[in-house]
């Protein structure tokens, strides 16, 4: 028996608007420890990573190891049905082909469920490396949403440079070029406000806009993103979700050669 309960639906709501433009369909891994998901984008060229532990749900029980491959545009038009403030619960039992969603509103008056077929897909699962970082950015997440959006006007991709001054966002396209620097800020009262960079040497990565813009997607779920650089490896952009885990996006930096 898999059953998984979230006072707030609305956490689950928020994490398929930010996985759904890059995949049409995931597996969700279900164990003891908690639920994960890891996939690459329908081009192949990004990594989704979700966590969500088992502390961070209400009441979490998995007996046996489930695989539940999910089409995310069902499941999207499954958690509409939810209002925000629903008490939501995932239920599937061990060798179950449907997965049932049971929605219930804060005064109980209003019980509703749905269930939805699984499907099989085999997806392997891709090992991500341990790897110690050159650099790691700390900003807030709906500042970074909006440098992707305004840089993405000028260029196809953008350089983030990590210094020690602090990190620079920079594009140019047929306009011209665009240049935002974000200086490093400390003494901020609201913690989420400020800006952390951690740097062991600094690194300049090229990254394809369109790939951040669907990663800022993410935004509603945190008021902190983390970048996470080193050369010739992909960058890490990771959302925590409050007490229950993070999602974090890999995104391999371009080549400059491209343009030859």
């Amino acid at each position: 028996m898999f059953e998984a309960r979230l006072v707030q639906s609305s956490i689950l709501k928020k994490i398929l608007e930010a996985i759904k433009d890059l995949l049409n369909e995931a597996t969700f891994e279900c164990s003891a420890s908690g639920i994960q998901l890891q996939a690459m984008d329908n081009s192949h060229v990004s990594l989704v990573s979700l966590n969500l532990r088992c502390d961070g749900f209400d009441k979490y029980r998995c007996d046996r190891n489930l695989s539940m491959g999910i089409n995310l545009a069902s499941m999207t038009k499954i958690m509409k049905c939810a209002a925000n403030d629903d008490v939501m619960t995932m239920k599937a039992q061990d060798n179950a082909d449907t997965v049932t969603f049971v929605f219930e509103s804060p005064n109980q008056e209003k019980v509703s469920d749905y269930e939805m077929k699984l499907m099989n897909l085999d997806q392997e699962q891709l090992g991500i490396p341990e790897t110690d970082y050159s650099c790691t950015i700390r900003i807030p997440s709906a500042e970074f949403a909006r440098i992707c959006r305004d840089l993405s006007q000028f260029g196809e991709s953008m350089t983030i440079s990590c210094t020690k001054e602090g990190v620079k966002f920079s594009t140019a396209g047929d306009i011209g070029s665009a240049n935002i620097k974000l200086a490093q800020t400390y003494n901020v009262d609201k913690e989420e406000e400020a800006i952390i960079i951690d740097m062991q040497e600094p690194v300049s990565l090229n990254f394809a806009c369109r790939y951040l813009n669907s990663f800022t997607k993410a935004t509603p779920l945190s008021p902190q993103v983390q970048l996470s650089m080193s050369s010739d490896v992909p960058l890490v952009v990771e959302y925590k979700i409050g007490d229950v885990g993070y999602i974090r996006y890999y995104l391999a930096p371009k080549i400059e050669e491209e343009d030859s």
